[in-house]
């Protein structure tokens, strides 16, 4: 199995960046297809990023894509999400999530595929 746990959220104003970050435990982590999602009160868990175990299959959600990056360094254990342009919607609660898969090229972009989440971090964009 393998630990997540997520750094780098804050408050940032309209139009600013932040990279958060996910570290994980264990000898395993290229087989894990790997997922950020994020969560704002009274609403769905809903996906945001989704990469492959090389990191050479990616997929965004229409909301995010061409403001954020997701990235991996498989001999780190780190997955990371660059965010920029960013704007009060994207203010929640950012998770990371993993899952072993089988396909080298395989994204997952629901909630429900994946087993393992880290704790969250709090992103908060202001005006």
């Amino acid at each position: 199995q393998v630990q997540l746990v997520e750094s780098g959220g804050g408050l940032v104003q309209s139009g600013g960046s932040l990279r958060l970050s996910c570290a994980a435990s264990g000898r395993t982590f290229s087989m894990y297809a790997m997922g950020w999602f994020r969560q704002a009160p009274g609403k769905e868990r809903e996906f945001v990023a989704g990469t492959s175990r090389s990191g050479g299959s990616i997929y965004y959600a229409d909301s995010v894509k061409g403001r954020f990056t997701i990235s991996r360094d498989n001999a780190k254990n780190t997955v990371h999400l660059q965010m920029t342009s960013l704007k009060s919607e994207d203010t929640a609660v950012y998770y990371c999530a993993a899952e072993i898969v089988s396909g080298y090229y395989t994204v997952l972009k629901g909630s429900g595929e994946y087993d393992y989440w880290g704790q969250g971090t709090q992103v908060t964009v202001s005006s």
